[in-house]
């Protein structure tokens, strides 16, 4: 019965954006990781076909379960070795079993298959985690990137330098090279893991993709200024931002679930943070001309998304409710937008970074074009897209000079200043290839989306 709780928990924790399925298992602490990692995985990649079973024989209505935890019974009653557990659960899903197995049986004769497995997406067949590189990132607080390597090496691996392209590059089981525009992250074949080294438990390495890393990296505070992380939790992107200012300064955290700032805590404990404040609040409530916040000059928003991006949370979208989905979205942009706006207010703001794991327009796009007219309208002088500037008129911001960065899986940089001679600093980094150019139609401001790396999730 614990092993079907704790997979429900795990999925719909993955679902929400909460972390990795790999690594909210072996978060869990569960008595049997390997049993229950099995589950998780072979459950979430039937799960849009176990939903479809699960709706068409009104399960939850006759049940009371929810539908996480209906996912589970059903994978291992139709696909696994049966239901392993007691009690009432067990007699419910055998009462269920003839019409569950009718609903699977009528679902492959539709589609002309036999094999469970036949029932997947092509895409499905092969994980992206097969695929794509596994990244890790240098925990700088605790360790080097030099020492980092020179363990690794000692323990076995092999390192082949910093690599000039990952797009066609093949690593053996083994090997790793350094990234070409992060410095401190590693990349090793797909399947590496980590979750059991020493590094990883003594906090000196984080396992976090690419695509993770770049909000921080392009926000690049500096040591000692005073930063917001948002929707901080699960908390990578907070570790991430107190190394890049050295542990000196000011890094507020906030999230509104009580339990993944519980979590998030303990993670930063693990990392070396000693500069951050948690606190279980609403971001859009707090107040920027308060005293606290007088001085925040760095804002790291990386608000609840539909998780679109993540590669082991794509659905198959022959299945999906798009009036549904529609809905869902317009609700998320709309909450975006708002935090957008309120971070736009903090009097001392300098930077901003907007992120999100979406592929879709409404929440990357059109959250940012609005953000876009909101800074017209009250004061922008200059955007600026890489080496591209227009100047727009509008009426002077007095005292109040900011630079706005909206970062999601399209880059597009905005500066703001009361003169438009007066910009605030820019980090010395090399945008221009982390990403490449943005092509602007300068009266419709269209924005193409630039595509930066899946945020892999495995």
């Amino acid at each position: 019965m614990a092993l079907y709780m704790k997979a429900a928990e795990i999925l719909e924790k993955a679902e929400s954006k909460q972390g990795a399925l790999k690594t909210l298992v072996y978060d869990s602490k569960f008595s049997n990781i390997k049993q229950l990692f099995a589950l998780v995985c072979e459950t979430h990649k039937f799960s849009s076909i176990l939903e479809e079973i699960i709706e068409s024989t009104k399960l939850l209505k006759q049940t009371k379960l929810r539908m996480h935890l209906a996912k589970v019974l059903t994978y291992d009653l139709l696909m696994g070795r049966g239901v392993k557990c007691g009690g009432n659960w067990k007699t419910v899903m055998m009462k269920h079993r003839s019409r569950l197995q009718a609903a699977l049986a009528r679902k492959k004769v539709k589609q002309r298959v036999s094999k469970n497995e036949d029932l997947l997406p092509s895409s499905a067949l092969r994980p992206a985690g097969e695929l794509l590189p596994r990244y890790v990132r240098v925990n700088t607080l605790k360790t080097t990137v030099e020492d980092t390597v020179d363990y690794l090496k000692r323990d076995g691996f092999s390192y082949l330098g910093q690599a000039s392209k990952l797009d066609d590059l093949t690593l053996k089981k083994r090997d790793f090279v350094r990234d070409m525009y992060l410095p401190e992250l590693l990349v090793f074949s797909p399947k590496t893991d980590f979750h059991e080294h020493f590094l990883y438990k003594a906090g000196h390495i984080i396992l976090q993709d690419k695509a993770s890393c770049l909000p921080a990296y392009l926000l690049n505070p500096p040591p000692g200024s005073h930063v917001i992380d948002a929707c901080a939790a699960p908390g990578n992107k907070t570790s991430h931002l107190a190394a890049i200012m050295k542990n000196k300064g000011r890094l507020f955290a906030f999230d509104l679930d009580a339990k993944r700032l519980a979590t998030m805590s303990t993670l930063q404990l693990r990392a070396g943070v000693t500069i951050h404040q948690l606190a279980h609040q609403d971001f859009l409530k707090l107040n920027p001309d308060s005293s606290q916040f007088k001085d925040v000059e760095y804002i790291l928003l990386d608000p609840s998304c539909s998780g679109s991006g993540m590669v082991c949370l794509q659905d198959d979208d022959s299945t999906a409710d798009q009036e549904k989905n529609q809905m869902r979205l317009a609700s998320l942009a709309s909450f975006q937008l708002r935090c957008l706006n309120h971070g736009l207010k903090f009097p001392s703001l300098k930077r901003l970074v907007y992120s999100t794991c979406s592929v879709h327009r409404q929440e990357n796009e059109d959250v940012v074009t609005a953000g876009w007219f909101l800074c017209c309208h009250s004061g922008l002088n200059e955007v600026y897209t890489h080496s591209t500037s227009v100047f727009v008129p509008a009426p002077p911001r007095p005292a109040h000079t900011a630079s706005l960065w909206l970062c999601w899986r399209n880059i597009l940089r905005i500066r703001s200043a009361s003169k438009s001679q007066q910009f605030t600093s820019v980090p010395q980094r090399n945008y221009h290839t982390v990403c490449p150019s943005v092509r602007r139609e300068l009266l419709t401001l269209k924005l193409q989306r630039l595509k930066t790396n899946q945020h892999l999730q495995q």
